[in-house]
């Protein structure tokens, strides 16, 4: 095995070369790319001849696959592909996917289909380096958190704002709405790292108000999305991007003046979040039984 994993900066991201993701991997593949996964928590790899078929059947090298959202239309005979079309909306915001259901996927992949000539690069942020940069009495604070995330999210655009393609697509999003409390430390199943477990599907800090959850909200994110904690990611053709969706958050940018940016996405089933205290995360509205398993947590799934 020849695998090999050069970072791309010192916080986070590594590019893997010296395998072939378009063919069937060895046990000892897969646990070599999920351990440089625990450590980088996104990873680069060539995906040159990878169609639809070829990423699902890499993304399950790592789990059972959920479709491809909760609401949100699969790719036409591909039903755990989700097409991150420029033209069907822009997700300009930090979040981690899918975190309004009870067990958010553990790990995504994006592979790059249609590449504007400049932009549209994805930002990816270390949630484990965000916590270990956080002030001894903030992170005592953060520890006894928990949020409220949901898919009904603050847009922060009036509604005067937008046109009726845009309310049709937030319509459609919001068409089965979810409410799910999440630990605000989430620790990792697998390496035991403590994360911030937020972005912007967390709404409200539970036991507090919606100005003073902004406020604290807003104070953790900020760390989050500190320029050292995240990989700036321009695209190539032909590459696919794998992260750690239990302790990373992402936004694609929204600055390539509306030339097409076609990405295909692929998430694998992930188990129920868990605090600093024990205690499981807990759906309060919504069921997601049709988007995802729940993942059982073992080394190696």
């Amino acid at each position: 095995m020849s695998l090999d994993v050069t970072k791309v900066t010192a916080r986070i991201g590594a590019r893997v070369t010296g395998v072939d993701i378009t063919r069937p991997l060895e046990p000892e593949q897969v646990a070599a790319i999920r351990e440089a996964l625990n450590v980088h928590k996104a990873l680069v790899f060539d995906a040159t001849g990878l169609d639809d078929a070829g990423q699902e059947a890499f993304a399950r090298h790592f789990g059972d696959l959920t479709t491809a959202h909760p609401t949100v239309p699969a790719v036409e005979g591909a039903p755990n592909v989700l097409p991150v079309d420029s033209e069907r909306g822009r997700a300009n915001h930090w979040h981690t996917d899918v975190t309004f259901v009870v067990n958010p996927p553990q790990a995504t992949s994006l592979r790059s289909i249609t590449i504007p000539p400049y932009g549209g690069e994805t930002l990816i942020a270390n949630a484990a380096a965000a916590y270990r940069d956080l002030p001894e009495p903030l992170r005592r604070l953060a520890d006894t958190l928990w949020a409220e995330h949901t898919n009904d999210y603050d847009y922060a655009v009036p509604d005067e704002a937008i046109d009726a393609q845009e309310a049709a697509r937030r319509s459609q999003f919001t068409s089965i709405r979810y409410r799910t409390a999440h630990p605000v430390v989430r620790v990792h199943p697998l390496t035991g790292e403590r994360g911030l477990f937020i972005g912007g599907f967390a709404q409200r800090i539970v036991g507090l108000s919606v100005p003073e959850s902004r406020k604290i909200l807003e104070l953790l994110q900020a760390y989050v999305t500190r320029p050292e904690n995240v990989l700036r990611w321009r695209w190539s053709e032909n590459q696919l991007v794998l992260f750690d969706n239990r302790i990373t958050q992402h936004y694609a940018i929204d600055n390539y003046d509306g030339l097409p940016r076609r990405l295909n996405r692929v998430t694998v089933a992930g188990d129920v979040p868990v605090g600093v205290d024990g205690k499981e995360s807990y759906a309060i509205e919504g069921d997601a039984s049709h988007y995802t398993t729940v993942a059982a947590v073992a080394v190696g799934a």
